[in-house]
């Protein structure tokens, strides 16, 4: 089920009612079964995967903490993280792995050929899988409890407002909030309500109709200029954002209604003066579960250098291919761990160069910083949105072309922009610096200016607001 849908409308204030009506002790249930049903509106056989691994992991978790040897912890352990990961590999990279031997056999002139299988990428896998895999990994670790409560161990998982895009959570946080019981509050829900409108917003206003340029030149990009490919980069730089954070302000807010807190998952990155910044504001949830459960076990910063860059490129070469089966998102993570070691090896030089050229300027120094950023985080967006690496080369070749041939053209391409689309980026820079100065979940619902702020959100989804049901891009993950 889409959060942008006519379905949701109906299934969220019935699940939140009922939830509010029931008693403590069935909410896990309607919960339970809710998050079931969200589910299955996808492809409702899927939800066996769910249920193999949540049984899988249930009872590893009580099975390691009842072992006394710290070996027999660790064969549970391994148990759990094999069941978890062959399932995400063979839903999501047992045909990309294929392909490339039938290219080896090909390239090598045998007539040997394996087959690749006819399934369809389970909605969220890597999501829900990566969250699984947090619970065992912390009961091992000896940070939480396992939990005894099948039904409660099921809802950590499938929890429906976070099920399918994140943020991919620990268990730490929301185990105990599930067992709590949670009163109406009508605080929460005006600021629930709130934080739910403003990633509708996000989505369908600014995501959705910044899409209608995007994939026109993406997905046909020989016929496309220079200019318009830049255009769209920029575009999708500013999608994918609202896309993927709007669907995290929905989850958030969804389940503030219900007395839940979800972890912030974003913290408005494109304002970030560095890339090691972006990375602690952009995904926060899933930077945070590399660098506890990868990073940091390979020895993070700890070891010299020469170890840090491999510890750096071995976690965004995964956290690339964990995106997506294809050497577009390893190309990627590839960049930004190639942005990351450059930082680190130039860092007195670009000090020493930027103080010559700007001076003791510290704010000149800080929108610099924003400005470069901002634009090899949108440069590295062109692999990660490009169809195929070829594609990408066309892209990087045409936009460069354009630029060394100067500004001619450039003029033809702002025409090409609708006011609406003109309308949507003053909305999208404005909203942007709004959401860095206000906290949306602060408990002011009788602020006037809260309920105007409601007001102009509503009547800017109903005016601006693509009336298609997008799918979230993050969904394909």
């Amino acid at each position: 089920m889409l959060f942008n849908s006519l379905q949701f409308l109906v299934f969220f204030p019935i699940v939140t009612l009922l939830y509010f009506l029931l008693p403590h002790k069935y909410r896990w249930v309607l919960l339970l079964g809710a998050s079931c049903y969200f589910y299955m509106f996808f492809v409702p056989y899927y939800i066996l995967i769910l249920v193999f691994t949540i049984i899988i992991d249930y009872y590893a978790g009580i099975l390691i903490e009842k072992q006394t040897s710290q070996k027999s912890k660790k064969n549970f352990l391994l148990l759990s993280l094999i069941a978890n990961i062959g399932i995400l590999a063979v839903f999501k990279y047992y045909n990309f792995f294929i392909e490339n031997i039938n290219s080896v056999f090909h390239l090598a002139e045998s007539t040997m050929s394996l087959s690749t299988l006819s399934i369809v990428l389970p909605i969220g896998l890597s999501f829900h899988t990566f969250q699984a895999m947090s619970y065992t990994i912390e009961v091992y670790r000896g940070n939480q409890k396992a939990e005894k409560h099948f039904g409660i161990y099921a809802l950590y998982v499938m929890f429906y407002p976070q099920l399918v895009a994140g943020p991919i959570e620990r268990p730490q946080n929301v185990l105990p909030q599930l067992h709590k019981h949670h009163s109406f509050n009508y605080d929460r829900l005006i600021s629930g309500l709130r934080l739910m409108m403003w990633g509708i917003f996000k989505k369908v206003v600014i995501a959705d109709s910044f899409a209608l340029i995007v994939n026109p030149f993406y997905n046909n990009v020989s016929d496309a200029s220079g200019w318009q490919l830049l255009l769209a980069t920029y575009c999708f730089t500013i999608q994918i954002y609202c896309d993927f954070s709007g669907y995290s302000d929905i989850a958030l807010g969804a389940a503030r209604i219900m007395g839940i807190d979800l972890m912030q998952n974003f913290n408005t990155p494109y304002l970030s003066k560095s890339i090691s910044e972006f990375w602690v504001r952009w995904h926060i949830s899933l930077s945070t579960w590399f660098r506890d459960y990868l990073y940091i076990p390979l020895g993070g910063n700890r070891s010299g250098k020469t170890k840090w860059i491999r510890n750096i490129l071995i976690v965004f070469l995964i956290s690339g291919f964990w995106h997506g089966a294809n050497y577009t998102f390893i190309i990627w993570g590839a960049l930004h761990a190639f942005y990351l070691i450059f930082a680190r090896v130039t860092e007195k030089f670009r000090a020493d160069f930027r103080i010559k050229v700007f001076g003791e300027s510290a704010s000149i120094l800080k929108y610099w910083d924003v400005f470069i950023t901002f634009n090899l985080v949108a440069f590295a967006w062109i692999f990660f949105r490009a169809n195929s690496v070829s594609d990408s080369l066309i892209i990087i070749q045409k936009i460069s072309s354009a630029i060394v041939h100067g500004l001619s053209s450039f003029k033809s391409i702002i025409g090409y922009l609708e006011l609406k689309h003109k309308l949507i980026i003053i909305c999208f820079a404005a909203s942007y610096l709004f959401e860095r100065r206000i906290n949306l979940l602060t408990n002011s619902s009788q602020n006037f200016y809260n309920r105007v702020f409601f007001v102009v959100l509503l009547m800017l989804v109903v005016l601006l607001g693509k009336s298609t049901q997008e799918q979230f891009i993050y969904f394909q993950f």
